[in-house]
């Protein structure tokens, strides 16, 4: 799941980088809801699912689980939309990954927060400082290949690399976690992993199946880039030395 959603992030992230200013804010939305929504956030739920207690159910507290999908999307979006402004230039990309690597890593322990069990959970810092890390490497690694990574192959075999550093990510997370079971069973809030599963399985198929129709429905990466140069030559002679500008038209410096 991680590796889908970042390939279809990667996918609305070309495009952007050859729409207009408009059209290319729409698709780095996409990109956001893909990457975080999918490629993390679904993925690090999944997950959670493989993960039990024995001598204790787990429950979920609903309102911090979909808030943790809500941090997922928007810490993304916003490293997406910072990188993108700011081009290739390395305050930009380091600045736009200690962002989203940081937001994508309180995702995480938010999500596991968000379990509630009959138990006493603490976690090693030395181990969550390594998390953390791996977070902010894998976001500004992911963002760079935003704005550099074209064609079929070498988006999938990013997106591989993506889905790879994400995993890694949170199970060295879970790693940092103990559990310690209550001798006496209390019982737990919050509602079942099966009951989030419904839920879950339609909002992402609804999100993902737009998504690609957007993809498969607007003009190939080849038809934009064509249009663009047209148009490069349309304007001629006459903007050369005018300020140079990000994807969306923006004058930088």
């Amino acid at each position: 799941m991680s590796s889908v959603g970042s390939m279809l992030g990667l996918l609305l992230t070309s495009r952007a980088r050859l729409a207009g200013r408009r059209e290319g804010r729409l698709w780095l939305v996409g990109a956001a809801f893909a990457i975080g929504g999918t490629g993390i956030w679904t993925m690090h739920f999944i997950a959670m699912l493989g993960f039990s207690v024995t001598g204790s159910p787990i429950r979920y507290d609903v309102p911090l689980t979909a808030l943790s999908a809500f941090i997922a999307v928007v810490v993304v979006g916003m490293g997406l939309f910072l990188v993108s402004y700011g081009g290739e230039r390395p305050a930009s990309l380091l600045g736009g990954g200690v962002l989203t690597g940081l937001g994508v890593a309180a995702m995480h322990y938010l999500g596991m927060y968000a379990m509630n069990m009959s138990a006493l959970v603490s976690y090693d810092p030395a181990v969550v400082s390594v998390s953390v890390l791996i977070a902010v490497a894998a976001a500004t690694v992911a963002l760079w290949f935003t704005v550099r990574v074209r064609g079929a192959l070498k988006i999938g075999g990013a997106a591989l690399v993506m889905g790879v550093a994400v995993s890694g990510m949170h199970y060295t997370g879970m790693y940092s976690m103990s559990v310690a079971v209550h001798p006496d069973m209390a019982p737990v809030a919050g509602v079942k992993a099966v009951d989030l599963l419904l839920p879950l399985i339609v909002g992402i198929s609804v999100i993902t199946v737009g998504l690609l129709l957007a993809v498969i429905l607007s003009p190939s990466e080849k038809e934009l880039r064509s249009e663009a140069e047209y148009r490069a030559r349309l304007r001629g002679e006459h903007d050369e030395g005018a300020p140079e500008v990000d994807l969306f038209g923006t004058p930088r410096g």
